[in-house]
């Protein structure tokens, strides 16, 4: 496989490893998204224990505000995340 086509499947099945935890296998509840950026995400977010910024980021990702993370949802947060990383790295050069 491509370099792209492992990275989509890591996407998917680091998704797939927190949704459902708590009830809906294709959506991440609140506490599912915490542990999966504590997890995950904890070094570059920095914020992942601090219930407040996680409450944040839930609320920013949740734009049907159905008061769950849906695939969709979550892949804007990698997306937006993807791109700060290239620009903080570029500029490094």
């Amino acid at each position: 496989m491509s370099n792209i086509q492992t990275s989509i499947g890591l996407i998917l099945d680091t998704f797939s490893k927190y949704a459902g935890k708590e009830g809906d296998k294709t959506t991440l509840t609140k506490g599912e998204l915490k542990e999966l950026l504590q997890s995950e995400l904890g070094e570059l977010l920095g914020k992942a224990n601090d219930k407040e910024a996680v409450d944040r980021i839930f609320q920013g990702l949740d734009s049907n505000k159905d008061n769950s993370v849906d695939f969709s949802e979550f892949m804007q947060m990698i997306g937006c995340l993807s791109v700060m990383c290239h620009e903080y790295f570029t500029k490094k050069q």
